[in-house]
């Protein structure tokens, strides 16, 4: 049975380190660097070095990469795997070449010369036949082969994984020695009757593997074949396959850094411009490129989160501006709303003071009343709608019954209605309407517009109020026999402060009902129009029947 006894010499590999990254720029054509830089138009590179976020990505990239090769080298059992195979192969081969000399010893006329001669010894391999008195009678080499040497970087990397648990066994016992001087000491162990398997270095620091085995003739050890590889043909081996495993993790350094860049050129960039479009309303810099507007950049092209950002940003930028500009023109319409009752009161004053007892002062202070109690309304109104965009934001929506609701609301204006003999009709659906909304605003709603109708009603008037589902809408009318709504008001009924009321009942109505019922329907989505009712042989100049609001809500 063979006996196998590996041995390791602790000698630093040969090379150095000094041409490392030139071979490989050679190796895998590292001087096209710049060009591929250049197809891929990375020509804001310098905006890449400023952003942190574009440094993380690359920096990432390569830690995994680094890992990705240490794991590689470091579970890579071609070292190991290799010196087992060639170990295997060296027992059968020398085994075979044994019971060749054997069956040539036989034969008296087989010169020492001729007891190898044209035996088909493998690439990087060396026979030889020792005699019994330990002198070398025949030697033959296998091919050589032109392998790396496993100098530079190589070596280096080579030493660095030695020192790895697991990789190599290390015995300081034997000295370095030639290859020759160690196929000889093999050969006097087998002229023992010993067959052995051995690993060692040589004094340059190159493993060699020798298998040895006794040649016996009558019972007797007369030789003895011993089979050792080339000095260097198993390092040129390894290096080979590190080289090969180091040029394809350096050609995915180069891969991932422009791959890296260009991410960082759709993520970073980006990101970058919206940043600064975003600071841009609080820098003094920001604001001297365009003093009314912020920029948002278009993205929205875009078909990822990036672009979602974008579109997100413009439209919230939209809807910032807007709302800053529908607070100006309110701001505007309140100025002016307070302005006519405060001019109002200063005139009443100031007449006050010099108008004599009697009637006239009465008239002027129920003047001065009436603008009081004109403004307290105005205050009041304007506080709930400057308030409504807010609580609409806050407010959740759940599901109720519309129907209910409508029905609660036309019974208590039954009582109101019933003062002025008009009568409120409430037409039920077959079926109750459930709706997914908020139920307290809505019900501001159409309150509004039934106390609106109410109001606009006279002595035997009547206000109809019904619902319908619609297909994938809710529709909701509130329909009087007034006297309608002029022509060229349809379309002002819901601007804010307008109010088309008799002569008798101005000032009672701040003109902002109509324009909050409309916020709060198009806050769920939905939309309001008024209309006139007429009859169906209807002419130009006649006279409306009544008015008719419409509610459509979404399903």
């Amino acid at each position: 049975m063979a006996i196998s006894a590996d041995e390791h010499l602790t000698d630093e590999p040969r090379g150095g380190r000094g041409n490392l990254f030139a071979n490989f720029a050679n190796t895998i054509g590292l001087s096209g660097g710049r060009g591929i830089l250049r197809s891929f138009g990375l020509e804001q590179i310098t905006r890449i070095r400023t952003s942190a976020l574009a440094w993380r990505i690359i920096t990432f990239n390569l830690i995994a990469l680094c890992i990705l090769l240490v794991g590689m080298l470091y579970l890579n059992q071609f070292k190991g795997g290799l010196l087992v195979e060639k170990q295997s192969s060296m027992v059968i081969e020398s085994e075979l070449y044994t019971n060749v000399v054997e069956a040539r010893l036989f034969d008296e006329r087989t010169t020492n010369g001729e007891l190898i001669k044209g035996l088909p010894v493998s690439e990087g391999l060396i026979a030889r036949v020792y005699l019994s008195d330990e002198s070398l009678a025949a030697q033959l080499n296998g091919a050589e082969i032109d392998l790396p040497s496993g100098s530079g970087f190589v070596a280096w990397l080579g030493g660095a994984l030695d020192v790895l648990p697991n990789l190599r066994s290390v015995s300081g016992n034997t000295a370095p020695m030639s290859e020759q001087f160690f196929a000889t000491e093999m050969a006097k162990s087998a002229l023992e009757g010993k067959e052995l398997i051995r690993r060692s270095t040589t004094q340059a620091g190159e493993t060699i593997v020798s298998v040895a085995r006794p040649i016996v003739v009558d019972g007797s050890v007369v030789a003895a074949m011993v089979l050792t590889s080339q000095p260097g043909y198993l390092d040129g081996l390894l290096a080979a396959e590190q080289q090969a495993v180091l040029r394809l993790f350096l050609l995915a350094v180069i891969v991932s850094v422009v791959l890296s860049i260009a991410l960082a050129n759709t993520i970073a960039n980006p990101i970058h411009d919206l940043a600064r479009a975003a600071e841009a309303g609080t820098t003094k810099e920001g604001r001297q490129d365009d003093a009314s507007r912020i920029r948002i950049p278009d993205l929205s092209g875009r078909p990822d989160e990036i672009g979602r950002l974008s579109r997100a940003m413009r439209d919230m930028t939209s809807a910032l501006y807007d709302r800053i500009d529908t607070n100006e023109e309110f701001a505007a319409d309140v100025a002016h709303e307070i302005k006519n009752p405060l001019a109002s009161l200063r005139s009443a004053v100031e007449t006050l003071r010099i108008a004599p007892e009697g009637d006239g002062r009465t008239r002027l202070m129920d003047v001065i009343e009436h603008d009081v109690r004109r403004l307290d309304r105005l205050v009041s109104d304007i506080s709930n709608a400057s308030r409504l965009d807010s609580e609409l934001v806050k407010e959740e929506e759940e599901i109720f019954d519309l129907t209910l609701m409508l029905s609660r609301i036309a019974e208590f204006h039954t009582h109101e209605a019933l003062d002025k003999n008009v009568e409120v009709i409430w037409d039920e659906p077959k079926t109750p309407i459930m709706y997914d909304g908020m139920e307290a605003r809505l019900a501001q709603v159409f309150v509004n517009l039934i106390s609106n109708a109410i109001s606009f009603c006279g002595d035997g008037d009547a206000v109809r109020v019904w619902a319908r589902e619609k297909g994938n809408r809710v529709l909701i009318v509130v329909e009087d026999t007034g006297p309608g709504i002029p022509e060229e008001a349809l379309t002002k009924v819901f601007t804010r402060f307008y109010s088309e009321r008799p002569e008798h009942d101005y000032g009672n109505n701040s003109g902002l009902g109509l324009s909050i019922s409309k916020q709060i329907v198009e806050a769920h989505k939905g939309v309001i129009w008024a209309e006139n009712i007429h009859a169906r042989d209807n002419e130009d100049g006649d006279a409306p029947l009544g008015a008719r609001f419409v509610v459509g809500l979404p399903v």
